[in-house]
């Protein structure tokens, strides 16, 4: 009964050991003897114990946060740049042969190549080309990692940090722009309100009387008002016309 139930657990043992199950997001490759014998599941997969060794490898998307970096720019800005790299897993085998860890190796390669790509860009660029850089970054990056049977999908730059001096100038720099278009803006509307005043002038210079009237609704506007005092203009042709009934009676 001792050997029996020996043979029980060494069979049950082998079989612990043979036996794989693998989800659907999982491959696993299979090395016979060292050499390497293919990429299995999901599912359940079968190995020969002491024989077959099992590496499992996952193809979901994988979100890496890269390290904030100090990098100088190329108009001499030190800033500090932090990003993420988004990236799977598309031939497992490649994954496992060519590269010893490639998720340690795709961390370092993202850290010099976001040092290298931002070192060659100037800080406006950096500010407002930001998807421009993105795509740089992924472009390098999909491309080196490409032998290691990995994709990177996107690449995101996160932060940029500036020093405080550079943070105080770019804000001067805000103010100075926003005050030259605001005296862009009212320069314009002082271009565009001679314009109708020209046109309003030539319209009233054809029918004199036209101007008392204006000047009569002035003064209504202005006694809506209810201002204590009224300083109101009076046209020249009216006091010609008492100034000529007076010397007409003398």
């Amino acid at each position: 009964m001792g050997g029996i139930l020996i043979i029980v657990l060494v069979v049950l043992v082998l079989l612990k050991m043979s036996i794989y199950v693998l989800r659907e997001y999982e491959r696993a490759v299979v090395f016979r003897l060292g050499r390497l014998s293919g990429v299995r599941g999901p599912g359940l997969i079968l190995v020969i114990p002491f024989i077959d060794r099992l590496v499992r490898v996952s193809l979901r998307i994988i979100a890496m946060d890269v390290p904030p970096q100090d990098v100088v720019t190329k108009d001499n800005v030190s800033v500090k740049v932090n990003a993420v790299v988004y990236f799977r897993v598309f031939e497992p085998d490649k994954a496992i042969v060519e590269v010893q860890d490639y998720n340690y190796a795709t961390s370092q390669l993202s850290q010099t190549t976001l040092r290298s790509v931002i070192g060659g860009a100037e800080l406006d660029e950096l500010l407002s080309a930001r998807e421009k850089i993105n795509i740089e970054l992924q472009t390098i990056l999909d491309r080196q990692t490409d032998s290691w049977g990995i994709k990177v999908s996107a690449v995101e730059v996160k932060h940029v940090d500036l020093p405080d001096i550079m943070q105080r100038a770019l804000a001067k720099q805000a103010e100075a722009e926003r005050e030259r278009r605001a005296k862009v803006i009212h320069a314009a509307g002082e271009l565009q309100a001679s314009e109708k005043l020209s046109q309003a002038a030539a319209v009233l210079a054809t029918e004199p009387t036209s101007i008392q009237l204006r000047f009569l609704q002035t003064l209504s506007e202005i006694a809506v008002e209810k201002n204590s005092t009224i300083v109101f203009p009076v046209p020249i042709d009216i006091v010609e016309h008492f100034m000529k009934a007076k010397h007409d009676k003398g």
